[in-house]
């Protein structure tokens, strides 16, 4: 049971990080104005990481942004990739925080790395 436990902490952490990175990236792209990153991250990662999280409206939500209601301008396109880094957001606040088990605090302000 152990193991089990164990396993599913491990995936949802990595879950949890994923998202983060996710949201780095389209926070950097959109910073930046690069609309195919933008397009890309919507597309592929985007959908990738809600089916492994098990999200298939947020999944549903990125592929109708290209297949089945595409857009018609570049404003529209941008309205859209930030509606779901909204989502992605409201999503992350509710993940626990979580900190890396390499990681040790030896006081309140300075962390450390831990080697194993």
């Amino acid at each position: 049971m152990s193991i089990m436990l164990h396993c599913n902490m491990t995936e949802s952490i990595g879950i949890q990080l994923g998202l983060e990175d996710l949201l780095a990236d389209l926070h950097h792209a959109r910073r930046n104005n690069e609309l195919g990153r933008l397009a890309l991250l919507a597309y592929c990662e985007i959908r990738g990481w809600a089916r492994q999280a098990g999200k298939s409206d947020i999944a549903d939500s990125a592929t109708r942004m290209f297949t089945y209601e595409p857009c018609a301008s570049k404003s529209e396109f941008l309205e859209k990739v930030d509606a779901l880094i909204t989502t992605l957001e409201q999503l992350q606040r509710g993940y626990p925080r979580t900190t890396s088990p390499y990681l040790t605090v030896k006081n309140s302000t300075t962390p450390s790395l831990t080697c194993l």
